[in-house]
């Protein structure tokens, strides 16, 4: 049964949009410009979000026009595995109970991305993946991770569908801010 996300039942997680992953990626600019949408729209909605770190020693921290935009309670896990839920801090910061729906967006979609949805969908979660907010170096590989997710049980759409989701009314109070973020 399809399991609308809501601002108290959804949290969005962040994977790894780095400083030094994110220019690697096919239409870098994309990726970030939806994916801060997204995040601004959490904020406006009060659904929290997570952001994870690939080994930021080596990668770098998430870029500053992503992490300025950040609530001050975001948590931000630093991670070597390539499934969000292979940290332990990862598996602390989020909990089903509350919050059954997980909201996916970053990089690579065919790695961390692919395997962190993977493992939500078996923890129980309903994932949504942010399609225009998720990339890979190659087109062919963002390409084939979301028909893959798509098959194994995402709801593949784009950012402003999900924050449209979120809202479901032109009625609802946050309304206004969310139609200022999509344009």
């Amino acid at each position: 049964m399809f399991c609308y996300p809501a601002a108290d039942n959804a949290v969005c997680v962040v994977v790894d949009i780095q400083a030094k992953l994110l220019p690697a990626m096919n239409e870098p600019e994309l990726v970030l410009d939806r994916a801060q949408m997204l995040v601004r729209g959490m904020n406006e909605l009060g659904v929290p979000v997570v952001v994870t770190e690939q080994y930021p020693q080596g990668l770098g921290n998430t870029v500053p026009e992503l992490s300025e935009n950040f609530a001050e309670d975001t948590q931000v896990i630093a991670k070597t595995s390539f499934s969000c839920f292979g940290e332990e801090a990862f598996v602390k910061a989020v909990d089903i109970k509350a919050r059954p729906v997980m909201i996916i967006c970053g990089i690579e979609s065919h790695v961390c991305v692919a395997q962190t949805a993977l493992d939500a969908l078996n923890a129980g979660y309903k994932v949504f993946i942010a399609a225009d907010a998720v990339n890979s170096r190659k087109k062919s590989d963002l390409d084939t991770a979301l028909a893959f997710l798509r098959h194994a049980g995402c709801s593949v759409m784009s950012a402003e569908a999900i924050l449209f989701m979120l809202l479901k009314s032109a009625k609802h109070p946050n309304f206004k801010a969310i139609s200022k973020l999509v344009r």
